[in-house]
């Protein structure tokens, strides 16, 4: 028999998205709490859809739920994000070697790194960044790995939001992704590599010293309003 994954329902893929982007794009800062009942009246459903995407975005790592605490945006410290980084350092330099090897078409990053150039604030940026380093990996060959780096993308993401409101080096990290993205399209697959592999733990060493103190929710100054809906519920 063959199994087929049951389909998020519309309303629940919705709240999930509006959810998500607000948390990545700062408008729901680190350690805000998500009640069930205020978003469901925001979004106009019921508390079952919210619900159910809360619990996705527990399992994506964006959102923390406690039986006592109820559901807050996950929290970034710099044990956090040596724990994602570390995975990401660990796979995503050999998801590109192969992607470059296989010869891989990369029109995909290029225009994601154009839009994080004219984006208008470290939020799309940031959406951006992540568009980019995907387009990287994901044509490497082997969809095991690509969806494990799915997996953490949106927890590096959280990161490198909340990590640039204190520490804004993205003119620096835009450098690196130019010159990873021109060895990746000159076909040097060990150079891209290893600039990607420089370029993420740089990133890491900047944004979080050893000494660094957790990031306060504080640091993250895009607002703190509502959510806005992405779409019909």
């Amino acid at each position: 028999m063959t199994f087929t994954p049951t389909p998020i329902p519309s309303r629940t893929q919705y709240v999930l998205e509006a959810i998500k982007h607000a948390i990545l794009t700062a408008r729901l800062r680190p350690g805000q709490a998500l009640v069930e009942a205020e978003l469901a009246a925001q979004f106009g459903v019921s508390k079952t859809p919210v619900r159910e995407a809360l619990k996705t975005l527990a399992g994506t790592g964006l959102v923390v739920m406690s039986q006592y605490k109820g559901v807050v945006v996950r929290r970034v410290d710099a044990a956090m994000a040596r724990e994602v980084y570390d995975v990401r350092l660990l796979l995503e330099p050999e998801a590109l070697r192969r992607s470059v090897s296989r010869a891989a078409r990369l029109e995909a990053a290029q225009e994601a790194l154009d839009r994080a150039e004219s984006a208008a604030d470290r939020a799309d940026r940031s959406l951006a960044n992540r568009d980019f380093h995907r387009a990287l990996y994901l044509p490497c060959g082997n969809p095991l790995l690509a969806r494990m780096l799915d997996e953490i993308r949106d927890q590096a993401a959280l990161v490198s939001t909340v990590a640039w409101a204190s520490v804004p080096t993205w003119e620096r990290e835009a450098a690196e992704h130019r010159e990873i993205l021109r060895l990746a399209v000159a076909g040097d697959a060990e150079a891209a590599g290893d600039a990607l592999h420089e370029h993420i733990a740089s990133f890491v060493r900047r944004a979080f010293p050893e000494e660094a103190a957790p990031v306060s929710p504080s640091d993250v100054s895009d607002g703190d309003g509502p959510v806005p809906p992405t779409g019909r519920a």
